[in-house]
């Protein structure tokens, strides 16, 4: 049986509730201060969430809900600009402290640094976004590899953005197991060979995680317990290295 060696971290959602009250936010600025009345709702966030991917997620918005939009220039360009301006504002966010760590992952983290486990990110996110995350509430070096962003050609639910951690890493998946927050990253894990744990958010909780190690509603605290949505956490309240070295040398939920 192979020995858990390095948890690899997904970002938005997962570390923090980044997503609702960060990056939909931060668009919705970036689309006023651009001069535009466009308004993602929490609802139509959710849907826009099936695209992977910030720049992608504005084309698919304009092709879909958009469709006779004339950017005041070439598309690409336009969308550019759109989404410098959004990363712009999500990262003022992250200083104003309007988006914390959500419950368990910094004692996580702890533990698994004091007892020599190695971490990692993989994200869609951008390298500054992440960064930026990382420096408000974490510390960036803790992290040996930082997957990030458009460091592989397909996003997720492609594995690639995984590969190319476990790569430079150099660690087979059997030793490494992935904190995610969506289907589209769980599915990337999978395909990349990983056992994951799931702690699902406002937006992913009625998804698919069917095989996920565990899937739960956070991290949880001794003082929080966590709510098991499926498999077995054995009696556990909230995720510890125990938990997560169980969970690894088990099958999943099937």
């Amino acid at each position: 049986m192979s020995e858990l060696r390095a948890l690899i971290f997904d970002v938005d959602g997962t570390l923090a509730d980044t997503e609702r009250e960060g990056h939909r936010v931060a668009f919705n600025r970036a689309f006023a201060e651009a001069g535009y009345d466009w308004n993602w709702s929490d609802s139509l966030y959710s849907e826009l969430l099936a695209v992977t991917g910030g720049k992608e997620r504005i084309r698919f918005y304009l092709n879909d809900y958009l469709p006779d939009f004339q950017p005041p220039e070439d598309l690409e360009q336009f969308i550019t600009g759109i989404h410098a301006l959004k990363n712009k504002h999500y990262q003022e966010l992250l200083s104003a402290g309007a988006v914390p760590l959500r419950p368990g992952v910094k004692r996580l983290i702890a533990e698994a640094r004091e007892n020599n486990l190695r971490l990692a990110i993989a994200t869609t996110s951008a390298v500054p976004n992440v960064l930026a995350v990382l420096g408000e509430m974490l510390d960036p070096a803790w992290f040996e590899v930082i997957a990030a962003g458009d460091m592989v050609a397909t996003k997720k639910p492609a594995p690639d953005i995984y590969y190319y951690a476990l790569e430079q890493m150099d660690l087979p998946a059997a030793d490494c197991l992935v904190i995610e927050d969506s289907h589209h990253g769980f599915q990337a894990a999978c395909q990349a060979g990983l056992k994951a744990v799931v702690t699902v958010n406002e937006y992913t909780q009625a998804e698919d995680f069917t095989g996920a190690c565990l899937v739960v509603d956070s991290l949880g605290e001794p003082n929080q317990p966590f709510r098991v949505l499926a498999g077995d956490a054995g009696g556990a309240t909230y995720a510890d290295l125990a938990l997560l070295r169980r969970l690894h040398g088990g099958n999943g939920n099937g």
